[in-house]
């Protein structure tokens, strides 16, 4: 077993581990271990755009979890792709750039979380960004390591679906991230010239050269070691070996929100009851640990075009365009191959509630059918139409003392009856702009029909085609001591313990109207500097 020492150990080299690594190694007099369970991210698959609709299906480049059986889905299991490679899910998601509603930030520094209202995070959300899309102004930011543009190549199909929504009176927003969130925009991504821009390319790669930052690639954290109550490093396997790496200051849980609750109870911190059942000895009794689960549950409207160069598909001219739009990325950086299939993102309310939408609706130009693991034959596009405050939650738990054993992971989709009753109305609204006259020269059947006047098939449509958005937080949920579910502080330091911190997704209390991407980079961001001692 080897043995190595530094200031700071950072678990997982997802968004949020990169960020906090690639910042904390600025200071060349501390020292910083990254550990991360996934390989290389020098990977066309990773760096093209499209790649993940390439490698996300099949479980590359993923954890490729699954949920518990789901009474909200008729007993199906939701699958939960989860990344494991550098850059962490920043590396196979959408790459879909959305910060949320104020009021969500807001509602947090309600809950007791003093410094997390959106004007205290509102610059941490500037300082990640080189915004490309507007330029710097009183709500976004140049200069920072993530990149975020407009796509380069987009279908012409979204003009079609924005004019559609105008005519739903949706209006159209320059900017979701900005003034305002309500209405309809082109999508904002994390890419730059064409490629992904991912978390390990935006904070880590310019800081690999330094000897301050130590990257372990292949690195399975196991296990948190402790003396009494203070966090003191972390064990690992790594190609098979077992090894152990100290750390002077804190370690620092950035593993998602699957991993960090995970490594907390294989650690002895969390529920009790559940680790004495698993013959796990208890460092620590935090009953929060792997509660508060929360996911953006969405569904599915999926519609077939003979506009075979505007949609994706599968036919003989659909992959002889392909063959060309490789061609093209290789040698231009444009077509195709740069889109992230979801290239319109709308924000919307079934309330009549303009200041805080309820609904998501992101249109992508191609079928995408159980996560693109269904194939059909032929072109079409799909509507994504995502619930952004579900009031279910749910949980994650050990299936045993086995660090290599999957967690059990229970989203409890629709369990709250409130939940369903709002995706029906959004469902609703959804038909209605896919019905609309701007997108009639590319509508043709529905893959999936559904009844917009029938709320009990709809309702028997989203438990039969629906699953996650992608978005899991809640699990290390962020709240004062007297909050009995509360995992860390207003600071993100673990209660109880010393020198643990969790610093990721995992960390929110409840979920944002939007993508989890941009606001995991920000807590990240925000997290470093309370290390640092630079922030209230």
């Amino acid at each position: 077993m080897s043995q190595l020492e530094f200031d700071y150990v950072v678990v997982g080299g997802g968004s949020a581990g990169c960020c906090v690594a690639g910042r904390l190694s600025e200071d060349l007099s501390v020292s910083v271990c990254l550990l991360e369970a996934g390989g290389s991210d020098n990977s066309a698959f990773v760096i093209a755009p499209l790649g993940f609709a390439a490698t996300a299906p099949f479980n590359i480049n993923s954890w490729g979890y699954n949920t518990v059986a789901q009474a909200g889905f008729n007993g199906r299991k939701g699958f939960q792709p989860r990344g494991k490679v550098m850059g962490g899910s920043s590396s196979v998601n959408a790459m879909v750039y959305t910060r949320g509603n104020p009021n969500d930030y807001n509602n947090w520094a309600a809950l007791g979380n003093e410094g997390w209202s959106y004007q205290d995070v509102l610059p941490y959300f500037k300082k990640s960004e080189n915004n490309e899309c507007f330029g710097a102004n009183d709500y976004r930011g140049v200069g920072g390591p993530l990149n975020v543009s407009f796509l380069r190549s987009p279908s012409p199909i979204n003009q079609a679906f924005i004019k559609a929504c105008n005519e739903q009176g949706i209006p159209s927003n320059p900017d979701y991230n900005g003034a305002k969130q309500y209405g309809v925009s082109p999508g904002q991504v994390t890419q730059k010239n064409g490629e992904r821009w991912n978390a390990a390319r935006a904070y880590v790669d310019p800081h690999r050269h330094q000897p301050n930052l130590s990257v372990v690639s292949n690195a399975h954290a196991t296990q948190i070691i402790f003396e009494g109550k203070r966090a003191v490093g972390v064990r690992y396997t790594c190609q098979g070996q077992d090894h152990e790496v100290r750390a002077r200051k804190e370690v620092i849980v950035s593993s998602g929100a699957f991993g960090s609750p995970q490594l907390l109870m294989l650690s002895g911190v969390g529920p009790a009851l559940h680790l004495q059942d698993l013959g796990l000895p208890l460092v620590h009794e935090l009953p929060g640990v792997g509660q508060n689960l929360q996911d953006h549950v969405t569904t599915v409207l999926i519609y077939q075009t003979q506009k075979i160069d505007e949609a994706m598909g599968y036919s003989l001219r659909g992959t002889w365009n392909f063959i060309k739009a490789i061609f093209e990325w290789r040698s231009k950086r444009t077509g195709w191959i740069t889109s992230n299939v979801s290239e319109t993102q709308g924000f919307v309310s079934t309330e009549g509630n303009p200041d805080h939408p309820n609904i998501q609706l992101a249109l992508c130009t191609g079928v995408v059918d159980d996560h693109a693991r269904k194939m059909h034959w032929g072109h079409g596009y799909t509507l994504h139409v995502t619930l952004m405050r579900p009031k279910s939650k749910g949980s994650l738990t050990l299936a045993s003392k086995n660090p290599a054993e999957k967690p059990l992971i229970d989203p409890a989709f629709f369990k709250d009856p409130d939940d369903i009753e709002t995706m029906i109305l959004g469902t609703q609204l959804g038909l209605d702009v896919m019905s609309s006259n701007a997108l009639s020269s590319y509508r043709g059947p529905m893959i999936y029909p559904v009844n917009r006047n029938d709320t009990t098939q709809i309702a028997n449509f989203l438990r039969d085609h629906s699953d996650t958005e992608y978005h899991p937080v809640g699990t290390c949920k962020m709240g004062p001591s007297t909050d009995p579910l509360a995992v860390v502080d207003s600071k993100l330091r673990v209660h109880g313990l010393q020198n643990l911190r969790v610093i990721d997704a995992s960390i929110m209390p409840h979920l944002v109207t939007g993508n989890t991407n941009a606001p995991t980079f920000m807590i990240a961001e925000k997290g470093v500097d309370f290390i640092r001692g630079l922030s209230n």
